[in-house]
């Protein structure tokens, strides 16, 4: 990838450069799937994690869980899940404009006073669009898009994901996982607002 092409995966919308890895080990919670359905999510997570180079956990000292991922079916229903609006500022609202935006699927962050992540929420409402994809599919893409703060704008014309020629089989796309491993090299920071970081991104992926 070129460094216009990396700086453009962390550039917002509003033209503003914004960069963030997980500051700690992810400790993921799965909601609303059954316990086929929860392995597949999970090995997703263990996938990416692995090529990130970072670390998972079985609980956050701070959180409990810091990466909750949310399958359901309509968005009200996260109205009655018990003290998730203590987490999520503005849930009702934000229920709201998800509702008249018809959405299926919205992601949140939070940060530590480094600007690392420090947690993620992800809601997937299993819409007839979401429901038709692959489990396989949908959460290896749900995982990649929630290992880095990307831009707003990232992957709409062009997956993280690839389809094998042979077999059909979904994989990250290697220079995904290249620009995901050279963002969790130790000498890299956890966030980056300069758009001089996608430089020593690309650089990075030449190297490893």
């Amino acid at each position: 990838m070129t460094p216009e092409q990396v700086e453009a995966l962390f550039t917002r919308s509003d033209g503003s450069y914004l960069f963030a890895r997980w500051g700690r080990p992810i400790a993921p919670i799965v909601f609303g799937v059954d316990d086929a359905t929860l392995e597949v999510v999970k090995g997703a997570i263990e996938a990416v994690v692995q090529v990130a180079g970072h670390r998972m956990a079985e609980t956050d000292p701070e959180l409990g869980a810091n990466l909750m991922i949310f399958f359901f079916r309509e968005w009200d229903e996260l109205l009655d899940v018990p003290d998730l609006g203590r987490l999520i500022e503005g849930l009702e609202p934000l229920v709201a404009r998800l509702k008249r935006a018809e959405a299926n699927q919205y992601r949140v962050f939070r940060f530590d006073e480094a600007g690392a992540i420090r947690a993620s929420f992800v809601f997937l409402r299993m819409d007839a669009h979401l429901s038709a994809v692959p489990a396989e599919t949908l959460a290896l893409s749900q995982v990649v898009q929630t290992v880095l703060l990307w831009s707003d704008t990232a992957f709409r014309e062009l997956s993280p994901l690839a389809v094998m020629p042979e077999g059909g089989a979904v994989i990250l796309r290697p220079e995904i996982a290249r620009l995901i491993g050279a963002a969790y090299d130790p000498v890299m920071p956890a966030m980056a607002q300069d758009p001089s970081h996608a430089l020593r991104l690309a650089a990075r992926m030449r190297t490893n």
